[in-house]
């Protein structure tokens, strides 16, 4: 039974595309596990769906399993939207 926790990070409301980069950056340097992105309850617009992206992209380049918790209903609508719901 694996009993490491999961890795934990947070995207911001506003992600900037370096806080994005040091992101996959992270995950790309660490090894293949869990990882929960926090995802902060205002973020919406697509600089949150390009960062979401961005995050699930590097992350199943590295080999770990991502999951996204905390997106307010915008940004859910949002990906909805642009198909990406099924996809993150």
């Amino acid at each position: 039974m694996d009993t490491r926790q999961p890795r934990v990070m947070t995207l911001p409301a506003r992600p900037t595309r370096e806080e994005v980069a040091r992101l996959c950056a992270e995950l790309a340097a660490a090894p293949p596990g869990d990882v929960r992105c926090r995802v902060d309850a205002a973020a919406d617009g697509l600089a949150a769906v390009d960062a979401l992206a961005r995050l699930a992209l590097a992350a199943r380049r590295a080999g770990h399993r991502l999951t996204f918790h905390g997106a307010g209903p915008g940004l859910t609508a949002l990906l909805r939207l642009t198909g990406l719901d099924q996809v993150l």
